[in-house]
């Protein structure tokens, strides 16, 4: 792989299907780096908590821990009533998740 500037040039076609589990890394490149973030650079096909229909808690487009629990997406349901949301109960129901708090 080839760096020029803010560009790589991949050795490889990123589009073609890979096994991760087939990926590895050295001791060697685990000290050449400090940055441990994983990119992901494309996808394909679908995402059950964003595609299909999910409970709120569990939804992508809105974060159960960095959004307001009122917000839902088109594919959100009630995770009390088991019907779309927002549901007859929504400004209770909405904080509802399959974790029970002690």
């Amino acid at each position: 792989m080839d760096m020029m500037e803010d560009c790589f040039i991949l050795d490889f076609n990123p589009f073609d299907s890979m096994d991760i589990a087939k990926l590895s890394i050295t001791i060697q490149d685990a000290h050449d780096d400090d940055d441990d973030d994983l990119t992901v650079v494309a996808e394909k096909g679908k995402v059950a908590c964003r595609d299909y229909p999910h409970s709120r808690h569990l939804c992508l487009q809105f974060p159960f821990d960095k959004t307001p629990h009122e917000k839902h997406c088109y594919l959100c349901y009630c995770y009390v009533c088991d019907s779309v949301a927002p549901c007859e109960f929504w400004t209770k129901h909405c904080h509802a998740s399959e974790h029970v708090e002690d």
